[in-house]
Parts: structure tokens; C-alpha cells; sequence
């Protein structure tokens, strides 16, 4: 996020000059900015036709962006510092069309209640490609602060493995878990439960024998919802319509094994490397102020690194390494084929002979169907030159199998686990529900209660 000048300095003072005996004033601050060359707005002075060139570049990616979209893109990705007028300036100028299409098309809100950052995490998958284009994907994120922890894409998304290993990985990454974690019925989602519930049972004993997990029936995952639909308007179309020239030129069809595997291994990094990017983003973005918001405003990353600074509960737990280690080789072992883009064999004459023989160019929207049809022309030239021996040939056919048939591993649910309190089956007298996992489900309310009733 664009924070100004005494936003910043006021952080560096809290988080990295307090208690050093150090100290530093706005106008040194400011000169020390400016040398390094980090410009604010007015002093980049960009207008209409300093940024046309960058808008023509997002718009082939992001066509359907909006100015608070555009204003972060022309930020994080083209490093300009835009000013809102100039922007709208440009819109009225170049796209007056786009503009009353956003206008004719503008979400109403809903309302979310949560107690505060990690109490919940909601999971959730998004098959919108699956059956044209063979890629699907996997979102986990924090409803409290709309924080994404994980948005992937892969050939599936319904193998219990791999949902539970971006579960083990987030936490991993930060150190920390929720209390609970959400998501829709589906036994596609049994690792993350008994993954998750036992990570809780191990650093919490006395919840052993309760599932730390949310069922959410009747598409109640809503959350989730919202993410894929904000990710179809702003990232989707501009990528989608890249991936539609393969199809309508009939250059790939995703139940041809050899043009399958070509292109999981060209596009699927490529595309992870883009929704890497738009996370990011959404990450450091703050919501679209709106005075009837409950839940606090800013950007995501700051509100999960400091919710004291926002006035908001923190649940963290602070995971034990050798935890993760543990659920992850009895329900996600690295080994595991689902964790394979392409089978070994494969990825191997991919990428140390046929695109060292390219020249190994960076893959970018203008060459990505380029580099995907010279490794396919090598491969179905090497078939034709030395048939592919038949064990090689059902190797790689079982990896396109798996995907195609939507294969479900094979992990049944810890038995015996009593459920979370509350729930979507307990309402309160103000027509809310409570989904998080403070005091076992119970929530802060029946907390407070039993408190003020020791008093």
C-alpha cells in the first residue's frame, strides 16, 4: 500500500528506531526518500499521456480494472505513483465504454461477523477452467481482514493431500494457525480437517477428541465466494482470453496426454506466478472505504502483523515446527504423485533438452503459446521417431487419469470427534452466527458472560 511520508516514518519509529536511541525527522526522511529515488506522486508529475503506454500493457491482462484496480497495478507493477484525477482523466479520455460497464455492474455488500484475525480460516475451490482448459483453483484466506494465505492453481484441486499441504505450507510460512478451519462438505477437504484438528490437539491437549474444523452446508462459504468472484473481474479476463487462442486454434486439447502435459508444464508456473502477483496486491490494498463496515479497515498485511495497531483480537497459535512435520508426513508426504506438475521422465526432457534447445526464453503472455508449440512439435517428433515404450506411455497417461477422473486419495475422518459449539444451526438473537472456534465455538459473548458472572 502507498502510505505517505509521516505514516512511514511513524512505523519506522514503532517497529525499528524505537528504543535504539536513534531518531530522524520528516524533512530527513523525505530528502533520504528522494535519493534513493523513491518519488511520491506530485514529484513523478505523470498525466494522460505519460501513462498510456503502461495502461496499454495492463489492459491486455487486466481489461476490465477499475481505477482503484489500475491505481495499485500502475503501482506495483509499472512502479508509477498515479494520482486518482489523472487516472480518471484517462478513463473518460480512452474508455468511456468500460467505465458505465463498471458503473451498470457494482457489487452490493453483505455483512460479515468474526471475532477477530485467525479465528477463521475459509478454504474454498474454483473450477471455472477445469473442463476447457485442465487448470483449477485453490484459495485459503482469513474472512476477518480479506488476508489471502494461499491462491493456487493446479491440474486438481480435489485430492485431499494437496489441499492440506497450502494449509501446512501457509503455516509454515507465517509460524502461526487459526483456531479453525472452514470450508464446503467434500471428502476433498477430510486432510485439511484432521490435518488442522490435529495441530490444535497437539499444541492444546484438552481439545483432543474435538473436531477443529467448520462444515459449511448449503454453499454458506461465503467468504470464499466473494474472493473468486472480485478475482474473476479483475484478474481472469485478460488471462482467459490468452488461454482461449490455444483452444480455438485447436492447438491444445486438455484429454490429449501429450498436449496436456506440454502444457501443465509451460503454463501452470507461469499463470502461479501471475496469481502470485494479483495476491500481493490484494494484500496490500485496503478495502473500498464504506462507512457501514464492521470489520476494521486497512491493508491486510498490516492488520495480520499488528491487529493491536487496528484495535482487534489476535488468536494465533504459535506452531511447533516439528507439528507441521509430523501431520504432513502421515496425511501429505512430499513423495506423493499429486505434488508432481508433470511426471519426472517428462519434466525432465522438457526442461533439460527440448527448452534448452529453444534457448530457454522467459515465458511472457506475448510467447507462451510459442514456447508451448516448439516443445509440443519435439515431443510428438521424438514419438514418431522412437515410439514412447509402453511403460513410459501408462506412466504419463495415469497422471493425465488423475485429473481427468477428478481423483479422490483415500483419507477417511478421525471417528469420533464431537463437533464445534454454535455453528450455522445456532442463531443469535440478532440473526448473526457465530463460526469461529473462540472458547471451543462458544465465541467472546458466553466468555464475557461467564466472566462478569465469577465477578
Amino acid at each position: 500500500m502507498k502510505k505517505n511520508d509521516k505514516e512511514i516514518l511513524e512505523l519506522l519509529r514503532q517497529k525499528h528506531l524505537n528504543g535504539t536511541g536513534y531518531g530522524i525527522g520528516l524533512t530527513r526522511f523525505q530528502e533520504m526518500r528522494e535519493a534513493i529515488g523513491f518519488l511520491r506522486t506530485r514529484k513523478q508529475g505523470h498525466d494522460v499521456d505519460s501513462i498510456r503506454e503502461a495502461m496499454l500493457r495492463l489492459r491486455a491482462q487486466y481489461s476490465k480494472a477499475g481505477q482503484r484496480e489500475i491505481s495499485s497495478l500502475l503501482f506495483h507493477e509499472e512502479d508509477m505513483s498515479v494520482s486518482r484525477s489523472v487516472i480518471t482523466s484517462y478513463f473518460a479520455m480512452y474508455e468511456p465504454e468500460l467505465v458505465r460497464q463498471r458503473r451498470a455492474n457494482r457489487l452490493k455488500c453483505k455483512r460479515f461477523y468474526a471475532a477477530g484475525v485467525n479465528d477463521i480460516l475459509t478454504v474454498d475451490q474454483h473450477d471455472k477452467w477445469k473442463y476447457k482448459f485442465g487448470l483449477v483453483l485453490h484459495s485459503g484466506l482469513d474472512p476477518f481482514i480479506g488476508l489471502i494465505h494461499w491462491l493456487k492453481i493446479w491440474w486438481t484441486n480435489s485430492n485431499p493431500r494437496l489441499i492440506l499441504s497450502y494449509y501446512l505450507d501457509s503455516v509454515a510460512e507465517t509460524g502461526f494457525m487459526p483456531l479453525v478451519s472452514q470450508s464446503d462438505p467434500g471428502v476433498e477437504n477430510f486432510g485439511l480437517a484432521n490435518g488442522h484438528t490435529l495441530l490444535r490437539h497437539w499444541h492444546d491437549p484438552s481439545l483432543e477428541g474435538t473436531l477443529q474444523h467448520r462444515w459449511m452446508n448449503q454453499k454458506k462459504n461465503v467468504m470464499p465466494e466473494i474472493g473468486w468472484s472480485q478475482l474473476r473481474h479483475r484478474f481472469t479476463p485478460g488471462f482467459e482470453d490468452i488461454l482461449d487462442v490455444g483452444v480455438t486454434n485447436e492447438w491444445y486439447d486438455p484429454n490429449n496426454l501429450l498436449q496436456a502435459l506440454v502444457f501443465r508444464w509451460v503454463f501452470i508456473p507461469w499463470l502461479q506466478k501471475a496469481l502470485d502477483a494479483y495476491r500481493e496486491r490484494v494484500n496490500n490494498t485496503p478495502k473500498r472505504a464504506d462507512q457501514n463496515k464492521v470489520l476494521p479497515h486497512g491493508v491486510p498485511n498490516h492488520m495480520y502483523e499488528a491487529p493491536e495497531d487496528y484495535g482487534v483480537l489476535d488468536f494465533k497459535i504459535k506452531v511447533d515446527p516439528q507439528s507441521i512435520a509430523y501431520v504432513r508426513n502421515l496425511y501429505a508426504p512430499p513423495d506423493h504423485e499429486v505434488f508432481e506438475l508433470v511426471p519426472k521422465e517428462f519434466g525432465e526432457l522438457a526442461a533439460a533438452e527440448f527448452y534448452f534447445a529453444i534457448g530457454q526464453p522467459p515465458v511472457t503472455r506475448t510467447n507462451v503459446w510459442d514456447i508451448y508449440m516448439a516443445l509440443l512439435t519435439r515431443f510428438k517428433h521424438l514419438d514418431n521417431l522412437h515410439r514412447m515404450p509402453a511403460e513410459l506411455d501408462a506412466h504419463w497417461g495415469y497422471a493425465l487419469t488423475i485429473a481427468r477422473d477428478d481423483h479422490e486419495d483415500d483419507i477417511a475422518l478421525i471417528p469420533n470427534l464431537t463437533p464445534l459449539h454454535n455453528g450455522l444451526g445456532v442463531v443469535e438473537p440478532d440473526g448473526t452466527f457465530y463460526l469461529g472456534g473462540v472458547n471451543n465455538g462458544l465465541g467472546l459473548v458466553i466468555q464475557d458472560r461467564r466472566d462478569d458472572g465469577q465477578r
